[in-house]
């Protein structure tokens, strides 16, 4: 598997997810449970932060202050990460997710292919797996999976009596 390819095909599944909401779209609570489309990239902004972290820490022994948050406790983790983005503009919460892909992109061009093969690298995700796995699983499939509330939501906003209906709800 090509790693730096999974990273980008989930980044343009986010992208085409995107495509063409209105403002009143992205910030509408729904998509996701009460999180709205712009809370949606925000938690995915956190899990590129620990991304960053996770592939730093494999190239230098550096602290991972937020993969820490997330492994000791995951839902405390999202909620907080949410919260502490959510005075963001849509522009600036799609920029900080922006930036943190950008940043993985160029953490994992670091990261030796044997390396990122390894089993137990990341033994707090467990010692069968290795980097590769865990962008897998961890971050394209968490991609897909928030990717595809978002087109039922989509679907929701086409039905004009059910958009003003979820409109109304969380006005």
């Amino acid at each position: 598997m090509n790693s730096m390819d999974v990273l980008r095909y989930g980044h343009q599944t986010v992208l085409r997810a995107l495509d063409g909401l209105t403002d009143p779209d992205w910030l509408t609570p729904g998509a996701c449970g009460v999180w709205s489309v712009k809370d949606i990239i925000a938690h995915l902004a956190s899990y590129e932060v620990v991304l960053g972290e996770v592939l730093e820490s494999l190239i230098s022994d550096v602290p991972t202050p937020t993969l820490d948050r997330l492994v000791a406790d995951n839902e405390r983790f999202n909620t907080v990460e949410v919260r502490a983005r959510r005075s963001l503009s849509i522009q600036d919460a799609w920029a900080d997710y922006e930036s943190g892909h950008r940043q993985t992109i160029g953490l994992l061009a670091e990261v030796p292919v044997v390396l990122r093969r390894r089993n137990g690298v990341l033994p707090w995700y467990g010692m069968e797996y290795d980097l590769e796995d865990y962008i897998v699983y961890s971050f394209y499939g968490h991609k897909r999976e928030h990717t595809a509330q978002i087109a039922f939501y989509r679907d929701l906003l086409r039905s004009p009596a059910l958009s003003a209906a979820l409109h109304t709800a969380y006005a």
